[in-house]
Parts: structure tokens; C-alpha cells; sequence
């Protein structure tokens, strides 16, 4: 009832939007190859399942597995530069600098030095998903409690006891934020990554549409995308509420 109570604002803003969209294509009688109305994009979905179908599998599990390798990337450099404060103030600024290179740059690169196989694709995912996670988790270790960091470092426990029993819970939070951030960049990755050369994937199947001026398949693409973001998006949430239940009963108790 909460979740009704807290969505239906935005539902109904989206239907609105929809709603004056279509009576302007109505309206100025805008010509389908300019702006197809929302309408004739849902046709087109419904119609064109079977030509989408095989690109929209192709792009799930491109980004199912540039996600993971990313998250586990991602959490292994968090976690090494936190444990090793010297290698941290090295690496850092290499990380910040990684991200400054644009990917739409960075990509065709990684095809002349990899070629037109998966492996440029999974790089390119991987570089946008792991650096938010590891910021975010670097981020989390530094809120560990000092008290109970000092209680444990007075009952003798060890720097890995410590890590586990401590700072690890304490990151989750801030872990589950970086990556909400990465699982929606992993779609965009595979989507940028398929333009360039690739077989099958939604980024094909929009590169297609676009150069034959099938606007609504296009349109359908880009709903594709959304959609994919959005379950990506809400799956972490769903982890997030399983993994960190200690947190939300935290929070009802103390209320």
C-alpha cells in the first residue's frame, strides 16, 4: 500500500505525458517518420517482437555479465585500496583520470586492439560499472563507527576480523548506491558497445532503425532500454532490502 501510495504520482505523469503527446501527433498531424505517436510505437513493439526478440536477449546477457565482471572488479579495487592506504594514494588519481577518457572514444580503440568480438564490449561495460562501485564502498568504509572500531581494536580482534565484522556491514549501504548507479551505466555500456560493431544486440537493432528512418522502431529501442534500466534498477533495490535488513530494523526500532 506504501509503494501504491508513493507511485502513483509519477505513473500518472508518465500517462500524461503519453496522453498529450499522442493528441499533438493528432493534433499537428505530425508525420509518423518525424515523431510517431505513442500509439503507433506500441504497435510497433507488439508487431516487431519477433525481429527485436533475439536483440533484446543479446543485450540482457551482455549486460548481465559486464555487470558482474564490474561489480567484482569494482569491490576487489575498493577493497585492496582501503587496506592499503599507500597503493590508494597512488592509484586513486588514476581511477579519476580513467573516467575523463569518453567512452565513445575509448570504444573504437578497443575494437582496433581487441576486435569485433565480446571482449571489447565487456571492457567497455566493466570501465563504466566499477568505478562507482568502488567509490561508493570506498566511501562506506570510512563510515565505520569509531567507537565500535575502538571496542574491537581494545577486545584484540584482528584487521580481518575488523573488515568482515565491521567495516564490510558498515559499506553495504553505500555499496547498494554504487550499484543503483552501475547496473543503470551497464545497460547504456552494452547499448554503446553494440553500435560498433556488433552482431545482434538492441544497440544494432536502433542502428538499423535509424539508418532505414524507422523512427518507431527507434522509439521502441529507447523504451527497450528504459525498461531494462528500470528492472535492473529495481532488482538492486530488492537485493539491497535482503542483504541489508539489519539496517531497516535499525531504523523502525529506533523510530
Amino acid at each position: 500500500m506504501t509503494a501504491f501510495r508513493k507511485g502513483w504520482r509519477p505513473v500518472s505523469a508518465i500517462i500524461l505525458l503519453f496522453l498529450l503527446w499522442e493528441a499533438a501527433s493528432l493534433l499537428f498531424e505530425v508525420p509518423s517518420w518525424l515523431l510517431p505517436s505513442p500509439s503507433q510505437i506500441w504497435q510497433e513493439g507488439i508487431a516487431g517482437w519477433p525481429d527485436y526478440r533475439y536483440h533484446l536477449w543479446s543485450t540482457i546477457r551482455l549486460t548481465i555479465v559486464g555487470f558482474s565482471i564490474g561489480t567484482i572488479i569494482g569491490i576487489a579495487v575498493a577493497i585492496c585500496l582501503h587496506l592499503l592506504p599507500k597503493l590508494r594514494d597512488t592509484l586513486y588519481p588514476l581511477m579519476i583520470l580513467s573516467q575523463n577518457v569518453p567512452i565513445i572514444v575509448l570504444a573504437p580503440l578497443l575494437v582496433i586492439w581487441f576486435g569485433f568480438g565480446v571482449l571489447p564490449k565487456l571492457i567497455v561495460i566493466t570501465l563504466v560499472c566499477f568505478f562507482p562501485i568502488a567509490v561508493a564502498a570506498m566511501d562506506g568504509f570510512k563510515q565505520t563507527d569509531a567507537d565500535l572500531m575502538h571496542y574491537m581494536k581494545m577486545a584484540g580482534a584482528t584487521k580481518g576480523q575488523i573488515f568482515r565484522k565491521l567495516e564490510w556491514p558498515f559499506a553495504l549501504p553505500a555499496l547498494f548506491s554504487g550499484l543503483k548507479i552501475s547496473a543503470t551505466y551497464s545497460v547504456m555500456g552494452a547499448v554503446i558497445s553494440e553500435w560498433l560493431g556488433a552482431k545482434q544486440g538492441i544497440g544494432v537493432y536502433m542502428t538499423l532503425a535509424s539508418s532505414s528512418f524507422r523512427t518507431d522502431r527507434v522509439f521502441v529501442a529507447i523504451f527497450l532500454i528504459m525498461a531494462l534500466c528500470l528492472i535492473f534498477f529495481a532488482f538492486i533495490i530488492l537485493l539491497e532490502r535482503w542483504t541489508v535488513r539489519w539496517k531497516t530494523k535499525g531504523a523502525k526500532n529506533n523510530g
